[in-house]
């Protein structure tokens, strides 16, 4: 091969940027050659080579999820380059990572966030031979991922207050997020032919982020989900209305895009979430997450078993509830759903067995 397209102009706006991006292409034509005793690689160097492999935003077979490279780009782009890009790497050192850790106005999950990705271009290094397998500093690194604040939750009256001003569509997906606990991602790609009416379950099996579908977070997040009889009520008054109803269509479709999409999540956020909230008087900073975290704290106020909380969030980590190994029944997931439905949607019924159906 005599000559190779790089990129366009538009990618590399500099011929600096230009012959960063041909020094990736050199290290990947030349990696056999390449030996730790040979090459003195700088962090920049071995970043470009990384984007290139793990960051490849059109390898929609990698491991990373379309969102996941966009963050680690971010921030290498924003914070690690500009800071160590210059230096080889093996001129940096764990305290001199830390120290510069322990300076940045950011919070502890961020920097813990910053610390991940620069050690995963190491490991990146080190399966291509440029580095030994005990040359990655990061590892050394102390940083806490611990949060400094308490993520924000809504009052069951909040919540009700809230949903009362948003228009239909916005409303189901907000009793959605807050009844079932998925993630807007996992909202907006949701399909009519993902509902089992007769079930009452959801299938939840893509993502959509940024218009671009691709796969849920984790494995445990593609467990089916039940669906409460009021919260299947909702979405059945929604299909009744909605333009785009078909088995195979979205369930939030985007008119904008004659449904061949749903909307983005930022724009449905700061286009009806926040101001509904500031005009129900709701102080809280609200985004998507707020209705997961709402769904969580009360299944946990309500004392449901913790196995059942776990599956219920769908966490691919028991880290994050603890660590019991007994699986939790369907029934008793269902059952500890509708009591959160109970108390967000003020139930005139609550208490009683709930087995409604609804039509499709």
């Amino acid at each position: 091969m005599r000559s190779l397209v790089v990129g366009t102009v538009k990618e590399y706006k500099t011929e600096s940027a230009a012959w960063t991006a041909v020094e990736a292409l050199r290290l990947n034509v030349n990696q056999e050659a390449l030996r730790p005793d040979a090459v003195a690689l700088t962090l920049k160097q071995a970043v470009e080579h990384y984007r290139t492999i793990e960051l490849n935003v059109e390898d929609e077979s990698a491991r990373k999820t379309f969102k996941t490279k966009q963050v680690y780009d971010n921030n290498l782009h924003t914070h690690i380059e500009p800071r160590w890009g210059e230096y080889r790497l093996r001129d940096i050192t764990a305290v001199a990572v830390e120290r510069w850790l322990e300076k940045l106005p950011l919070a502890g999950s961020s920097k813990a966030k910053l610390k991940y990705v620069m050690s995963d271009v190491y490991q990146h290094a080190i399966r291509y031979g440029w580095l030994r397998n005990d040359e990655n500093p990061l590892l050394a690194v102390r940083q806490s991922a611990k949060r400094e604040q308490v993520p924000e939750t809504l009052e069951a009256h909040e919540f009700r207050a809230l949903i009362l001003k948003l228009p239909q569509k916005v409303r189901t997906m907000g009793i959605i997020c807050a009844t079932t606990g998925l993630r807007i991602s996992e909202v907006l790609a949701l399909q009519w032919s993902d509902i089992d009416w007769k079930k009452l379950e959801m299938k939840v099996s893509r993502s959509v982020v940024y218009a671009r579908v691709g796969k849920c977070k984790t494995e445990v997040s593609r467990q089916p989900v039940p669906l409460d009889s009021l919260t299947a009520e909702e979405l059945s008054k929604w299909r009744e209305i909605c333009v785009y109803g078909q088995p195979s269509d979205w369930i939030f479709a985007s008119e904008w895009t004659d449904g061949k999409m749903p909307p983005w999540a930022n724009t449905l956020l700061t286009r009806f979430i926040r101001p509904a909230a500031k005009e129900a008087r709701i102080a809280k900073r609200i985004g998507w997450h707020t209705f997961r975290h709402t769904y969580s704290t009360l299944l946990k106020v309500k004392g449901e078993d913790v196995k059942v909380v776990q599956e219920l969030m769908r966490h691919a980590n028991f880290q994050t509830t603890m660590n019991v190994y007994t699986r939790a029944i369907t029934a008793a997931k269902r059952d500890a759903q509708s009591r959160v439905v109970d108390v967000l949607m003020s139930r005139p019924d609550a208490g009683k067995v709930r087995r409604k159906k609804v039509a499709a």
